[in-house]
């Protein structure tokens, strides 16, 4: 699991995150995702979420957002988080298990377009 060191934010605040996964075939029922978030200044923000496929390949994922509370994303330094979670249904009741989180720093840099 990793992210990119590079993500982009967009004129209209839309963030995009992206990097690579890898899973192997999961024990128990439910989908995986892969979620990540920005830190800029003091604000964290949640930024999309990709459903994984765990195959034992590599995959890529982006992620995509428009951040709607606290300060808009500026680019700059930032800190990334992208984590891969199994929603574990056995129980009945959707249950967050972390298989793994890449945090670091980036660089968020204008969007071309």
């Amino acid at each position: 699991m990793s992210a990119a060191p590079t993500g982009t934010v967009s004129k209209d605040g839309t963030v995009t995150l992206s990097g690579t996964y890898r899973c192997s075939a999961l024990s128990g029922v439910g989908p995986v995702f892969v979620s990540s978030t920005v830190r800029a200044g003091e604000v964290r923000q949640g930024i999309g979420g990709t459903a994984a496929t765990c195959d034992g390949v590599e995959h890529t994922w982006v992620n995509q957002d428009k951040p709607v509370h606290g300060a808009p994303v500026a680019p700059g330094p930032a800190e990334v988080e992208a984590t891969l979670v199994h929603l574990d249904t056995r129980s009945g009741l959707p249950m967050p298990r972390i298989i793994v989180t890449d945090r670091h720093e980036i660089e968020l840099r204008p969007a071309k377009g």
